[in-house]
């Protein structure tokens, strides 16, 4: 497999200068950047947690802090590319955190580019192990062999529903919670045909499509992935895409759109919020982190579930994963590598917590117990880790990448009907082409 430097990873992986990547920067940011291995806290922590995560999380370092007596220094960095050029630039100066976040989609490149860490006999020692974890993350946060994360969630692509208008549609089973299962895409359709026609409403469900790239990308790669494996390969340097199950899913999506008449054409995220909170659509395609968004809206009765199997035998889920990673620094004392394990344990710990975000605890000593067992409506769509399929390796891919923004753009112009199944493979495979022979710039 390409090996990257840490190099190559700065101007491949982050599209902001050095002289951007510093501004703002305060302790502990700025000193690991340019003075000693950060000293202000028994653990420094970077982040890219706002708004009701980033609430969560600053709950479980307080209660942390509080019953570990340790001392945590906690900073929250751009989402998106900005923050992992800073990851990188740390990292390179041999400054890093002693913690971070990182998204699993990403870590291959990091691990590629030698910035992290294994996951090794210290983990392993304070229990921290693969058979605890979701199989579908853990093995996302294995690179050639070798474990460079622990995974804290999966947070799926998933199906909304609303419950009063799915009952009105005789959908629900037996409980009056659940919907009947799906078998199928025909299953799916009829489905979604029975809502229209039940509410009278223009249409059955909803997605965001106008300027929401990696909607539409989640959307094609979940549907694609029940057909076929990955569209590129060694780490995105060979392209791989099964073309006519790439036009099988194309086509099949843009029926919901078009022929069939089930979703609008176009919808910008606030379209599909009011359109789902009113009650004017029944079904809803999202991420599951849109949950607290709908918890509070009033006269809005929810649930969700996974996606049936759309195309193929079994059901996908297109996913990510958050993970806490110990980025590489050969000058981290061992009492300061021994403070990052436990208190990536103590977060651990805490996964019933960060799954009041929506997401699924990838730890499954939480995942399992009764505390998240009653948790709704996280713990109806459990199976969505275990079916997870997340963007391909590459130098290129991953959350909030230009990758995402590439294929999504093209996913919406055939959701839109913009361009026709056959067209909306060339292009895909016309984008995919110039990402697999660029050369990480140097």
């Amino acid at each position: 497999m390409t090996q990257l430097s840490r190099r190559q990873f700065l101007a491949a992986g982050g599209s902001v200068s050095l002289a951007v990547a510093m501004s703002g920067c305060s302790t502990p940011i700025g000193s690991s950047l340019t003075g000693a291995q950060p000293s202000t806290a028994d653990v420094i922590f970077w982040h890219l947690f706002g708004g009701g995560d980033g609430e969560n999380m600053a709950t479980m370092i307080e209660t942390y802090r509080e019953s570990s007596g340790t001392s945590v220094e906690s900073s929250l960095l751009s989402w998106g590319n900005p923050f992992y050029t800073k990851l990188a630039l740390s990292t390179s100066s041999g400054r890093p955190p002693d913690v971070t976040v990182a998204h699993l989609s990403r870590v291959p490149l990091l691990a590629q580019a030698e910035l992290l860490e294994p996951v090794a006999d210290q983990f392993a020692a304070a229990g921290i192990t693969e058979d605890k974890f979701t199989p579908a993350a853990w093995e996302k946060a294995t690179v050639d062999g070798t474990t460079y994360a622990v995974p804290i969630d999966t947070h799926p692509f998933v199906l909304y529903y609303n419950t009063e208008l799915a009952a009105q549609a005789g959908l629900l089973d037996e409980t009056g919670e659940n919907l009947k299962p799906m078998r199928n895409s025909d299953d799916f359709v009829a489905t979604l045909q029975a809502m229209k026609d039940s509410t009278g409403s223009e249409y059955a469900a909803v997605a965001s499509i106008t300027v929401d790239p990696s909607t539409c990308w989640r959307l094609l790669l979940m549907t694609y992935s029940g057909l076929a494996g990955p569209i590129v390969e060694d780490l995105g340097t060979r392209v791989t895409i099964d073309r006519a199950a790439m036009e099988e899913s194309f086509a099949f999506l843009q029926s919901l759109t078009g022929d069939l008449g089930l979703m609008p054409r176009t919808a910008t995220s606030t379209t599909s919020s009011t359109l789902f909170s009113n009650g004017e659509v029944g079904f809803l395609f999202d991420g599951v982190w849109q949950i607290p968004t709908y918890r509070d809206v009033e006269g809005l009765d929810f649930n969700v579930v996974p996606f049936p199997a759309l195309l193929g035998p079994e059901p996908v889920a297109y996913a990510d994963s958050h993970a806490l990673v110990v980025p590489a620094s050969p000058g981290r004392s061992d009492e300061r590598t021994a403070n990052a394990v436990r208190f990536v344990q103590g977060l651990l710990d805490q996964s019933s917590t960060w799954a009041d975000g929506g997401h699924v605890p990838a730890w499954l000593p939480v995942q399992e117990s009764e505390e998240f067992l009653e948790l709704q409506p996280q713990s109806n769509y459990t199976e969505a880790a275990f079916n997870a399929v997340y963007d391909p390796p590459g130098w290129y891919t991953g959350a909030g990448s230009d990758f995402q923004t590439a294929m999504g753009s093209v996913v919406a112009s055939v959701l839109t009907g913009a361009t026709d199944p056959a067209g909306g493979v060339a292009a895909l495979t016309s984008s995919l082409q110039t990402f697999s022979t660029a050369r990480p710039p140097v």
